[in-house]
């Protein structure tokens, strides 16, 4: 799937500096995206935009809070901004279908199986798809940070070759984007830690920030994707990033070459939607922070906590809280707390259905 691509495209670059729809960038984005697809691309659009969109499209009759308000211009931006595009990318005779998603859809295999298969169908037959998070119907706890988290879950899923986040910065830099000391990190590697260049913080009009976006570079890089993170306000970016890289500024996350086996990939992004902890003794978690491929033992299960199902997610950890990984559980809690510390017994944890952190 090296052709098939994933661009999200941020709340910062297709909003003006009064928080309403850019058209004139997203007219641009759209000539871009219709570029790659003349290439041989298979393109997913992840696009943030609809709440923007919903601003000014109706009279707010009383004061609303943080989420009516965003219930109230995504419902009404969804329908404007799906439109939008549909007429953008009809010049190019594109077909395009809308998936709106939440984060209660990757909780379980069979749903995030289906999500897989609908976009899968839909780029078979020459569709692309424009994902972006329902915001009628999350509510804030189960909300996703921003779409940069929506995008990592869907590159991983549909086992695309390239995920491209655009933003309103170059890329990562080694010290405060204003500062004209700082320089920007070109190239990340397998196993680097910048973790020190990272501040926390969130954008104008994204929930997200720079932080959020290196967690899911390094992640879906460990999978084997090419992530890129780019200023998506800079004329021609897209189309440069694939026809002429050198010519752009932006941070490349180089993919392990490892491949990742798919049940794993999801695995790999279920953490916020893990149902409970298992702990671990010392000697458990030796074993599977080493290099051997070893499945969870109820004998090394020292606690566990709160209560899930077969098939759940669970967080493994050691004695100390560390994450050493996330699993699917071979069994419920109350089964679970009954077999802790006994041999002989099955895996809690196989290995073929944990991810190490």
């Amino acid at each position: 799937m090296l052709k098939r691509i994933v661009v999200k495209v941020g709340s910062n670059v297709l909003t003006r500096a009064d928080g309403r729809l850019d058209i004139t960038r997203m007219s641009s984005l759209v000539d871009q995206v219709a570029w790659l697809r003349s290439e041989g691309y298979e393109v997913v659009l992840v696009s943030s935009g609809a709440v923007a969109a919903g601003r000014g499209e109706a009279a707010v009759g009383r004061k609303l809070d943080s989420v009516g308000q965003r219930q109230l211009y995504s419902a009404l931006g969804q329908a404007k901004l799906i439109n939008l595009y549909y007429g953008l990318f009809r010049e190019y005779k594109i077909p395009v279908g809308q998936v709106l998603t939440m984060k209660g859809n990757f909780a379980s295999r069979r749903e995030y199986l289906n999500q897989r298969a609908c976009m899968s169908v839909m780029l078979d037959n020459g569709v692309l798809p424009i994902v972006n998070e329902n915001d009628t119907v999350s509510v804030t706890e189960l909300m996703f940070t921003d779409n940069d988290e929506l995008s990592g879950l869907i590159a991983s899923m549909m086992d695309a070759g390239s995920l491209v986040m655009l933003s309103n910065v170059d890329g990562i830099y080694d010290g405060s984007p204003g500062d004209g000391a700082s320089r920007l990190i070109t190239r990340v590697v397998p196993g680097a830690d910048i973790s020190r260049y990272v501040r926390p913080g969130k954008s104008s009009f994204g929930r997200g920030g720079m932080m959020t976006k290196c967690g899911i570079a390094r992640r879906a890089a460990d999978e084997g994707i090419r992530v890129i993170i780019a200023n998506g306000k800079r004329e021609g970016v897209l189309r440069a990033l694939f026809e002429s890289p050198a010519t752009v500024p932006h941070t490349e996350f180089v993919p392990a070459v490892q491949p990742v086996p798919a049940v794993k990939k999801w695995i790999a992004h279920s953490g916020s939607f893990a149902k409970g902890v298992v702990r671990v003794d010392a000697e458990a978690a030796g074993a599977l922070r080493g290099s051997a491929a070893v499945s969870l033992l109820p004998i090394g299960v020292t606690a566990v906590e709160g209560d899930f199902y077969e098939g759940d997610i669970i967080s493994i950890v050691d004695g100390t809280g560390a994450k050493i990984a996330l699993g699917c559980a071979s069994c419920g809690s109350t089964e679970a707390r009954a077999a802790m510390g006994k041999r002989g017994l099955r895996p809690l944890v196989h290995y073929d259905y944990m991810y190490m952190e």
